[in-house]
């Protein structure tokens, strides 16, 4: 059996790591990707946390989530080398301790029942209400409804 303290981290630093909703969402993105920005992560944490499309979600939540995730949970995981963060460009990729909290935080997301509600959030986000404004290009030539002989 091996010693938590030479695999890693040790369990207390683990459901340490756990016992913030947020970091524990941050981390589910984590077992489906390796990548991730902050701004995009902030999105659809702010989407879990409030069970809306992420498009639903406003610019104020999205922000307030980015905040708490740059101040808190992004440099506590990195301090621990669970996730790489770039200040700089708001890359977020998992790290080498990844791997041993990875078990606990597939454990979590069972038991929180969160599989199916990151399902539905990614399914709202697809499939959900176009914009009001659709995209409109001013110079493209309006589609004609027939063709006339007279364009030969």
């Amino acid at each position: 059996m091996s010693n938590p303290q030479t695999s890693g981290l040790d369990l207390d630093t683990t459901f340490g790591l756990l016992s913030s909703s947020r970091r524990r969402y941050l981390l589910y993105h984590f077992l489906e990707s390796e990548y991730g920005t902050v701004e995009k992560l902030a999105q659809w944490i702010a989407a879990w946390e409030q069970d809306v499309s992420p498009r639903a979600v406003s610019d104020d939540d999205r922000r307030d989530v980015a905040i708490s995730l740059v101040h808190d949970h992004l440099p506590r995981l990195a301090d621990h080398d669970v996730v790489d963060y770039d200040a700089r460009n708001g890359d977020v990729v998992a790290a080498e301790h990844f791997a041993d909290i990875q078990p606990y935080v597939e454990r979590a997301r069972s038991s929180e029942h969160v599989s199916e509600k990151l399902e539905q959030s990614r399914l709202l986000f697809l499939y959900s209400k176009p914009p009001e404004d659709p995209y409109i290009v001013e110079d493209a030539p309006a589609p004609s409804a027939h063709r006339s002989d007279d364009s030969r």
